[in-house]
């Protein structure tokens, strides 16, 4: 069964004040709309996560205020014609 993590980033969004004050800095992993775990790293984030929760059920996010905690700009050679 695939998992919608849009559920999990829409609670991210409609929590992170709280979070942040909690998790400041920290990659936090949620599932079913619980922070189920805070780490120092996305790769410690996922190590640990993936040990006990299948793949793509769970969202790890970088715990920051404001819109650049999720606002990536990736940068890459390919060009679209």
């Amino acid at each position: 069964m695939k998992h919608d993590l849009s559920i999990e980033f829409k609670y991210y969004l409609d929590h992170q004040d709280k979070l942040v004050e909690k998790y400041n800095n920290k990659f936090i992993v949620i599932k079913n709309q619980e922070v189920i775990g805070a780490f120092n790293s996305t790769t410690e984030a996922y190590e640990e996560t993936r040990k006990e929760h299948e793949l793509g059920t769970f969202l790890i996010q970088h715990c920051l205020p404001g819109k650049n905690s999720y606002q990536q700009t990736f940068h890459s050679r390919v060009v679209f014609q």
